[in-house]
């Protein structure tokens, strides 16, 4: 397997600890960054495809079975060939096995593979990795409850924010909305970085009126961004 590109350069992780600084300056709040190339192997996905065609390819066969037994006449040159029902049988057999393998060998180029997935297909499996990666990273890891995980997948196109119990209790799931838009603007132009921060910034200042910094206030998760 190729390893995950490289997103973002050490001058862009510095750029996001410290917009996750400067926003946690602003509350009580932890935020937590994670950069990941795909969310999913999306091998089902892939699998489904190609049991899909390879049907498909079986019920041409069966519609113009004149044409295919003609087809493979023609490319073996054997034009006296006697098709027995065991002949005809493997025919369909070699024929939905070759129509399975070429699906699944077209699919291991990425952008091909990705875009062939359902758009709700992306979005559960998205939510799914960031619900994952906030329990692993953010959940309950804060005295206040106050963590927020902002995740981003970018093969898939999707973000998530996600927000420990003090905070869901306190706002409302559609105000993240504000700080997706912001980050995703940015990131649909190539600046990734930028888009992080832009969030960041943004979820700072949603939660600082709900949970203002205390003096005694103390960094409990770390500010740098996870790529994974």
């Amino acid at each position: 397997m190729k390893p995950a590109p490289t997103y973002l350069t050490e001058a862009d992780h510095a750029q996001i600890s410290a917009a996750v600084s400067k926003a946690e300056l602003q509350s009580a709040g932890e935020i937590v960054t994670i950069l990941a190339d795909r969310s999913d192997g999306y091998t089902d996905v892939a699998l489904t495809w190609c049991a899909g065609l390879a049907l498909l390819a079986l019920a041409a066969l069966t519609l113009f079975p004149e044409f295919y037994m003609g087809l493979y006449d023609w490319a073996l040159a054997d034009w006296g060939h006697e098709w027995t029902p065991r002949a005809i049988v493997g025919l369909a057999a070699g024929f939905a096995t070759l129509k399975f393998a070429g699906a699944y060998l077209l699919q291991l180029w990425t952008p091909l593979k990705f875009a062939v997935i359902p758009g709700p297909v992306k979005t559960a499996r998205v939510h799914e990795r960031a619900v994952r990666a906030f329990r692993v990273g953010a959940e309950q890891r804060t005295v206040g409850r106050t963590g927020v995980l902002i995740y981003l997948s970018m093969r898939e196109h999707r973000a998530e924010i996600v927000a420990d119990q003090a905070i869901a209790t306190k706002v409302d799931p559609e105000v993240w909305g504000d700080a997706m838009q912001a980050m995703l603007e940015h990131v649909r132009e190539g600046r990734v970085a930028d888009g992080m921060c832009a969030a960041v910034l943004k979820v700072g200042a949603i939660v600082a009126p709900h949970f203002p910094r205390a003096d005694d206030e103390i960094n409990e998760l770390p500010d740098r961004l996870i790529e994974v």
